[in-house]
């Protein structure tokens, strides 16, 4: 795998920021971006293939639309905890879980996740989707190495992120140049995943590329070394 030299963007605004912007999202996220992310977010279900019996963790639920097939796939025997920096993205999620008779299998928690509240291997998998890049560069190796901590040896992550491999794409170059002049709107931006993983001690098993908009997405399970 050939490293990207390249400085990836940075992310101009605090922890506290974050939360207020996605409290102020949480009622009409799913109407602003929930139909666009879907596509992505069921192929990395997918591709997770969570299983009945298992405990699962997934770190940025938003609006809980994977929380609620993560908590049908584990079942009964299982046990699903989710963590989000957003009050309201969680009080969203909660909802959405008791209209679906789910909330018994799922604890949810608000929090940070480059200090995840977990003990150390305590989970058979990790989802994220559309997170990783909304942390800024010195960051990312503090949440992969939380995430690799709280998995068992062996375990399997799954990450969904915009990817860097088309960064000279005009659609990727018009993405980096609004994030530039709207960093707290815009606050992702397309990151080498794949490259984050394997520095993190998380080996990539499976890769698919995908693209929205134009813009790459890339779609990666892991386990833990």
């Amino acid at each position: 795998m050939a490293r990207d030299e390249r400085p990836l963007r940075r992310v101009n605004r605090t922890h506290e920021q974050a939360r207020i912007n996605y409290d102020g999202l949480s009622r009409c996220y799913d109407v602003l971006a929930g139909s666009v992310e879907r596509r992505y977010r069921n192929a990395g279900l997918h591709m997770l293939a969570a299983e009945a019996g298992e405990r699962v963790l997934e770190v940025g639920f938003g609006t809980g639309e994977a929380l609620q097939t993560l908590a049908a796939a584990v079942g009964p025997a299982g046990t699903l905890h989710g963590i989000d920096i957003s009050q309201g993205m969680l009080e969203v999620s909660r909802a959405k879980l008791q209209h679906a008779c789910l909330a018994d299998r799922v604890v949810l928690q608000q929090g940070d996740a480059v200090q995840l509240p977990y003990a150390n291997c305590c989970f058979d998998a990790l989802f994220m989707s559309f997170t990783l890049e909304l942390f800024d560069t010195p960051e990312i190796p503090t949440v992969l190495a939380e995430c690799r901590r709280v998995l068992r040896p062996q375990g399997r992550m799954c990450v969904v992120a915009m990817s860097r491999r088309s960064a000279d794409h005009p659609m990727t170059r018009l993405y980096e140049w609004l994030h530039d002049r709207f960093p707290r709107r815009l606050d992702c931006r397309p990151i080498p995943a794949r490259q984050c993983l394997e520095e993190a001690g998380l080996r990539t098993v499976e890769l698919r590329r995908m693209s929205m908009f134009g813009l790459a997405v890339d779609i990666l399970l892991s386990r833990r070394h």
